[in-house]
């Protein structure tokens, strides 16, 4: 992929194929962007390798609060008190399939465990959970690298219809 803003073929959709051009992002737009969306994938290392869990999300005050649950491979994420936290990788995005076409964000950062009694009770209950563990932390993961992108359809060039 060219980050460049160069123009990209994209797969041949029906009998039309669109020129797509990227976009990059400045920081306070990816992180808009990554605020509209709850699921995302966060990247750790796991027995000294990467692993990659699907995990929702929400957006505070720049910050990604990511719950987590006791058992869960999430769990190894929680770093001594000294420390300033995990480093950790969080994806996220919004591509039509059809049309490829929108946006996608990573952001990189330190994921800490949030200790502080009021904000672990204001993070209870979000953001909303689609598993069925019962999740017993937060992380508060703060963004020190954010990097984005938009996929834009070249406007000469005519774009396939969403076909649903």
């Amino acid at each position: 992929m060219d980050h460049g803003g160069n123009p990209l073929r994209a797969r041949e959709v029906g009998d039309t194929t669109a020129r797509r051009y990227m976009r990059e992002l400045d920081r306070s737009e990816a992180l808009r962007l990554l605020s509209t969306v709850s699921l995302g994938r966060i990247v750790f290392t796991r027995h000294a390798l990467p692993a990659v869990r699907p995990v929702n999300h929400l957006v505070d005050n720049e910050a990604l609060i990511v719950r987590i649950y006791e058992d869960g491979a999430l769990a190894s994420l929680v770093a001594p008190a000294d420390a300033p936290g995990v480093v950790v990788a969080y994806e996220a995005d919004d591509i039509d399939s059809v049309r490829y076409l929108r946006w996608s964000v990573v952001v990189t950062g330190y994921a800490r465990v949030v200790s502080d009694a009021d904000e672990m009770d204001r993070y209870a209950h979000l953001p909303r959970q689609w598993v069925a563990h019962r999740m017993t932390s937060t992380l508060r993961i703060r963004p020190d690298l954010v990097t984005g992108f938009r996929l834009e359809a070249d406007p000469t060039q005519p774009v396939p219809a969403d076909r649903g």
